[in-house]
């Protein structure tokens, strides 16, 4: 196929973070996501931190699930297994 460039206006929006990262590595703007995704961009200087003060702390993730009763094992291992590596 023919490759083109295309310059477009609005906004960008994008649900997966490893696409968000890029983005803003690209100079698309802001990104809020995951440290993990950005860790080495902001280590080769590719992406600086703004707003920091009012970035929220994670706490960690939160499983939800309906009930200890009649629970399949799958998911039984599943909670157990992050409950001790917590």
């Amino acid at each position: 196929g023919e490759e083109i460039e295309l310059a477009v206006q609005g906004p960008l929006i994008l649900d997966e973070d490893h696409l968000i990262a890029n983005a803003a590595i690209d100079s698309a703007g802001l990104a809020f996501v995951f440290e993990d995704y950005v860790r080495d961009g902001i280590a080769d200087g590719k992406l600086i931190r703004v707003l920091e003060d009012w970035c929220p702390p994670f706490d960690g993730f939160f499983v939800y699930y309906p009930s200890r009763r009649q629970m399949r094992p799958s998911l039984r291992a599943f909670v157990d297994f992050f409950k001790t590596a917590g």
